[in-house]
């Protein structure tokens, strides 16, 4: 068999809309280059853009919000994302719709509380006790079984681990046995094990049993270096939805109510105040102490116009929160109404949060530019079209925007 028969096992990444945008496309003076970072054109935006993304860095955004305003298929929400990858890669970017807020079992401004929350990630460090090393034997120790009757319970496990250093056996209780078959761990992967919780990770296949194959299914890694036990930094990143989503949920018990609420499917409930109360004080907890630390994401909502007026009062509080992500508003509108009032308004917001908002004008496209956004998405896609192709979808893009 020739290799370039052997098909590839990885999965591609689904292609979106906006999957070829890489950045804002800037030099580091601020200028906009002509095509980069997977954007064509709108060089006055995409230089405001990097002034508001250099404001974020500074800390002088705190209170206000961006304003998008263009025609559609302009490449608002690209602009968005560019400012989000411009933050950093792991900076949660979290997309709404203004009109997602109009729900029958929840309120309003729980939604918009929700992608709040959503867009504010977290990330702990913890120094951890930890067991790592190369499996040299897995031995479960069977017991007689507490319910009589001929079976076999397994009451422990002996496992050996190795690393540079040298080599350690332990004796580990059942519900780490359970762990390590759910891990799928057999004798010479590489694991580690949590010592206060008892959580395995298997890491990959220790590269002393690497084969002379080219082509490996296994992902092979060097035995660990220093003690079996030791003490390691693990980074994890939270959004602050996640923590309230985790200690909303009720934990059960046996009585047959909770039974019977884990066997039912949940349907969507609000989280209480009282609880992000809660949550928020064990946050600032951690980031007093230095285990953890906040990363404010970019929360956009499109269609900023759909929102009513209970909606923009809450934005007007929350942007002022200490725990606030940077917020991103988008519309095509110009003049319009305010919605659920008589009250014309530009862009259909109130006057008093439009005070708060930095706004960037997105400018039509031209056939050239069009052109070359379109050559760009069938190079992301893989597709190959001539230039008589690429001309003719030109003119439909010019006529009728890149949405069509």
């Amino acid at each position: 068999m020739n290799i370039e028969e052997v098909q590839s096992t990885t999965k591609k990444q689904r292609i979106a809309t906006h999957t070829h945008i890489k950045g804002l496309g800037l030099e580091p003076s601020g200028r906009a280059i002509d095509m980069a970072a997977g954007f064509v054109g709108q060089k006055e935006a995409r230089e405001a853009a990097g002034l508001v993304v250099d404001m974020i860095k500074q800390k002088k955004m705190a209170g206000r919000a961006l304003l998008l305003a263009g025609p559609p298929g302009t490449g608002k929400t690209a602009l968005a994302l560019g400012i989000s990858q411009e933050l950093g890669t792991k900076v949660p970017f979290c997309p709404m719709v203004g009109s997602e807020v109009y729900s029958s079992e929840v309120k309003k401004t729980e939604v918009l509380m929700e992608n709040f929350r959503r867009a504010i990630g977290l990330r702990v460090k913890e120094n951890k006790e930890v067991y790592e090393g190369e499996v040299t034997e897995l031995t479960p120790e069977e017991t007689e079984s507490i319910t009589g009757g001929y079976g076999k319970s397994i009451g422990g496990v002996i496992i050996g681990l190795k690393t540079i250093k040298g080599t350690k056996q332990l004796r580990l209780e059942a519900s780490i046995y359970d762990a390590l078959i759910k891990e799928k761990v057999v004798v010479g992967d590489v694991i580690y094990i949590e010592a206060n919780s008892g959580a395995v990770k298997r890491v990959g296949r220790s590269d002393a049993f690497a084969t002379e194959f080219d082509l490996e299914a296994e992902e092979y890694v060097p035995l660990p270096k220093g003690e079996v036990s030791k003490k390691k930094e693990i980074v994890q990143d939270v959004t602050l939805h996640d923590l309230d989503a985790a200690n909303a949920r009720p934990q059960g018990g046996q009585d047959i109510l909770s039974l019977m609420g884990q066997m039912m499917k949940p349907k969507k409930t609000e989280i209480t105040d009282k609880l992000r109360q809660e949550i928020n004080k064990v946050v600032n907890g951690f980031i007093n102490k230095g285990t953890a630390e906040l990363v404010p994401g970019v929360l956009f909502i499109d269609e900023v116009h759909m929102l009513d007026m209970e909606c923009f009062s809450y934005l007007n509080r929350a942007l002022e929160s200490s725990l606030s992500p940077i917020v991103i508003f988008a519309t095509n509108r110009g003049i319009c109404n305010v919605r659920g009032t008589d009250m014309n308004s530009p862009h259909g917001i109130p006057v008093d949060l439009l005070d708060r908002l930095v706004i960037i004008r997105t400018e039509n496209y031209g056939p050239a530019e069009v052109i070359q956004i379109l050559a760009l998405h069938a190079q992301v896609e893989e597709l190959h079209l001539d230039e008589e192709s690429l001309a003719y979808l030109g003119e439909i893009g010019q006529r009728s925007s890149l949405r069509s």
